[in-house]
Formats: C-alpha cells, structure tokens, sequence
C-alpha cells in the first residue's frame, strides 16, 4: 500500500514539473500570390537580311553570314555561263556554282531574288538528269 501511494505521489510531481521545451511544430505557409504577368509585348519581328543587290553583268552572288557581317560575293561565271544560267537555271553548271556556295554556308541570290533548294527542286523537274554512282 505505500508503494501505491508513493507511485501516486511521483506521478502527481511528474504531472506538476515545468514542462519540456517542446520542439517547434512546422507552420503552414502561406502561398504567395503570383506576380502578376505582365501583358505580352508587340512580337519582336526577326531581322531581316538586307536586300542583296546583284549586279547586272553577274547571274549569281553568294552571302555568307558571318559574326562580324554579311560577306557577298559575285560568283565567278564566264560570259557564255552567265547567260546561260538567266535563260536555264537548272543547268548543271549553274547548279554547280550554287552548290559550292551553300557548301560553304552560304545563300545564293540572283537578280529575283534567293534561289533555295525548294526552287532548285522545281528546276529539275523541267530537266531530265542522268547520274551516274560510282559505287
């Protein structure tokens, strides 16, 4: 019986003790609200290349693009090719010339405008072209 008691007792001066510093419970935080979006600006158009000018005695200028500018240059053709190439684009000597530009990085002008693959793939449908492999 008096150990009853004295387990009544310790347990009554256990229940009265300061209480233990208790460790901080997380807090819900509350979500910020959103920045605003700012309402979308005009485009930003791309620029674009400046007009390449073709002098008139050349059927074809290259222009490379280069970090510092655009280079253009008048690809080299003899007087008999160059007038060739105005009157028949799709032939092979002109197509070579314009190969080895874009070999190079570049683009190929003419007094119209740029010639591009697409409007190569429109010349060889007017020309019948035998290859012939190697391999």
């Amino acid at each position: 019986m008096i150990r009853r008691i004295l387990l009544a007792l310790l347990t009554l001066l256990a229940s009265c003790s300061p209480p233990q510093p208790a460790q901080p419970q997380p807090r819900p935080v509350a979500a910020a609200a959103p920045n605003p979006v700012p309402p979308p600006a005009a485009p930003i158009a791309a620029p674009q290349p400046s007009a390449v000018i073709v002098p008139p005695d050349a059927a074809y200028v290259c222009r490379v693009e280069r970090p510092g500018g655009a280079e253009t240059t008048v690809i080299d053709l003899s007087v008999q090719v160059a007038a060739l190439c105005r009157k028949n684009p799709e032939m092979g000597p002109c197509k070579y010339e314009r190969d080895a530009c874009r070999r190079n990085g570049g683009s190929v002008f003419a007094a119209e405008g740029e010639i591009t693959p697409l409007a190569e793939a429109e010349y060889d449908k007017r020309v019948l072209r035998v290859r012939l492999r190697g391999d």
